[in-house]
């Protein structure tokens, strides 16, 4: 992966920054954001939608987001609408493989972004109700007190997170994956590189040092609530997903009462013992968990009077248990259903298992729902109320769309020239990439803009394949490249990236909906969805409507969300999806039936990239042998 030029973030892609008009475009030739230093100043992006003003009290919800480029924090009504947001970037180290964060940085942006938009809305600390948590599935290493513990091999203390999209510990997941242990059905039949487990195995074989200093690891939307309530009870999203935590273990407590204090009895000690971590067993899970609570469930006395000083809001404000920020994308946009639409209430239970969210940014991840669990090969879960209580949740995923189309359009020749006449029109590169293959299909006459990739066929596995076929090692493939350096051929393999991520998805839909799923309709949030031609090109190639959420922001509003049931203004967190919820555009697939026989032919061509990819890796491990 390139970082050339811009920090990353999971929900939004690197060019969101050129979708907006701004007079300074930075060429790939820029220096690194990785190379920033941590005490640089914060440059504050800020949106705000200043509400009319009212005699009543308001009541307001917050949402933070952390993702891999920014801190955000938005504002929301009891409607479900955005009062206000601002933004903050986050500091990023990328040295290979490893990719690190420092939780200090994290958490200094967060206060910047939480006054910022308070400010901006023209909202007291006062009103603001409840709290919610969303971010990264990022890994957090903390002493005893509370103080940052490296896990970079530069021994730089403020580098104490490990990001999720981080690929060090590629051989620890083999070596687990090995053990064949029966969690592991849990999670699609193994783990990732991205998951917790093999990267704590990594720094217990490489940084002991640090491995006996760590008195806490936590996921970072698990840090977060912590560091705001001095509660380290866990979140049954973070621990389910990403460190093979049963949280079926828990459900005969899904009462008030019995969630209350919740002992972390879905922990497998066979598993850690079987993989070289059984330290990690000791004081009943101290260092990774004792306690675990359903989402949105209010921890400890609310915010610390500390925390409510640093980020400007009142102490004792209830704060949700939080979740990863997929998943508060899913939240925030799962029941936004246009109301023609919208099913008898007596089917809700059954209908939202025919729909599945894409959280489209630098990553896609593909959200489903269903009351029975479905073992899936190659995707993540089932994992059970990671995301909606009492429902079991399938976890779909690619590991770089945002930041691939980033990466193909950045490292192009004619990247910077295009970029200058973006920025000179005042329009996002992606909407100039658009019109231009607007004016390419007229040009040459296409029956249809996807015709123009007809022979150029892309793998976009550049950082491994995340499902349905769970292979680490697979690598990305543009066919069809010429001598062409045009603009016109940029646009053309832009275009044919595009979609690639799209028959990705179809891949994953179709291998769902074989062991299973019954989806038919995808909701989809997160950067790349406000790219017109993206989903556009998604709709088609999947055959499925695309309903797009009223607020764009659906990340926020899914952490809002969890501050509005720890406030109790909601009973539990489908009672609040439904009231917050709402729909905006809904998108269709073409009914020109060249267009599918175009697709499906380019679909079977894509599946073939990967089998030839296979085949090829055999031979050369044959001539090596």
């Amino acid at each position: 992966m390139s970082g050339k030029g811009r920090a990353w973030s999971d929900t939004t892609p690197l060019l969101r920054q050129l979708q907006q008009p701004h007079p300074k475009i930075r060429s790939p030739s820029s220096p690194s954001a990785f190379s920033h230093s941590i005490s640089s100043p914060l440059f504050l992006e800020m949106a705000a939608a200043i509400s009319s003003s009212s005699a009543s009290p308001r009541s307001v919800f917050l949402g933070v987001d952390v993702g891999t480029g920014s801190a955000r924090a938005g504002l929301f009504d009891e409607k479900g609408k955005l009062l206000g947001s601002a933004s903050s970037p986050i500091q990023i180290w990328k040295e290979g493989d490893c990719i690190e964060q420092s939780s200090t940085d994290i958490w200094h942006a967060i206060c910047s972004a939480v006054k910022s938009a308070c400010t901006l809305a023209n909202i007291e600390g006062e009103e603001v109700k409840g709290i919610g948590f969303a971010a990264t599935c990022s890994l957090v290493a903390v002493d005893a007190d509370g103080s940052p513990v490296t896990v970079s091999h530069s021994g730089d203390s403020r580098r104490n997170i490990i990001v999720w999209m981080d690929h060090r510990a590629a051989k620890q997941a083999e070596k687990i994956n090995s053990r064949n242990s029966p969690v592991l059905q849990y999670c699609g039949g193994s783990v990732s590189p991205e998951m917790q487990p093999p990267k704590l195995l990594w720094v217990k074989e490489n940084l002991q040092e640090s491995w006996a200093m760590v008195f806490r690891w936590m996921d970072l939307s698990d840090w977060l609530s912590y560091r705001a309530t001095g509660d380290d009870t866990r979140s049954l999203c973070t621990t389910v997903c990403k460190w093979t935590y049963l949280g079926h273990a828990h459900m005969q407590q899904m009462n008030e009462k019995d969630s209350r204090d919740m002992e972390a009895c879905g922990w497998d000690d066979d598993f850690w013992e079987e993989i070289g971590l059984g330290d990690l067993i000791e004081g009943h899970h101290a260092k990774i968990g004792r306690s675990v609570a359903f989402p949105g469930h209010a921890l400890g006395s609310g915010l610390t009077p500390s925390a409510a000083k640093e980020l400007g809001l009142l102490a004792g404000t209830p704060v949700g248990t939080s979740l990863i920020d997929a998943h508060a994308g899913g939240v925030g946009v799962m029941e936004s259903l246009p109301e023609t639409n919208s099913e008898p209430e007596e089917n809700d239970n059954e209908a939202i298992c025919h729909r599945m969210v894409l959280v489209c940014g630098t990553s896609t991840c593909h959200m489903a729902v269903s009351r029975d669990k479905l073992f899936i090969p190659g995707v993540w879960g089932p994992f059970w109320s990671a995301m909606i209580p009492e429902y079991w949740l399938t976890e779909g995923g690619q590991s770089a769309t945002g930041a691939l189309l980033d990466y193909i359009i950045e490292n192009h020749v004619a990247s910077p020239r295009l970029a200058n006449r973006a920025a000179s029109q005042k329009i996002s590169l992606f909407l100039l990439l658009n019109n231009m293959l607007e004016s390419l299909m007229r040009e040459m006459q296409c029956p249809f803009i996807a015709a123009l990739t007809e022979d150029i066929h892309v793998l976009p596995d550049y950082h491994g394949n995340r499902s349905p076929i769970a292979d680490p090692k697979a690598k990305g493939v543009v066919f069809g490249l010429t001598l062409d350096t045009s603009e016109k051929q940029l646009a053309r393999i832009y275009l044919a990236t595009m979609q690639a991520i799209a028959y990705g998805t179809r891949h994953i839909v179709e291998h769902c909906n074989a062991n299973g799923h019954k989806i038919d309709t995808l909701l989809a949030c997160g950067g790349l969805s406000k790219n017109a031609l993206f989903i556009q090109e998604h709709a088609d190639i999947i055959g499925c409507p695309i309903i797009l959420p009223r607020e764009s922001e659906s990340v926020l509003l899914g952490a809002a969300i969890l501050g509005a049931v720890a406030a109790k203004k909601y009973t539990c967190l489908s009672e609040a999806m439904k009231a917050l919820n709402a729909a905006g555009q809904v998108i269709h697939p073409s009914k020109d039936p060249r267009v599918k026989k175009y697709h499906d032919a380019k679909y079977r061509i894509f599946r073939e990239l990967y089998e030839q990819q296979l085949s090829q890796r055999s031979i050369m491990a044959q001539a090596l042998a």
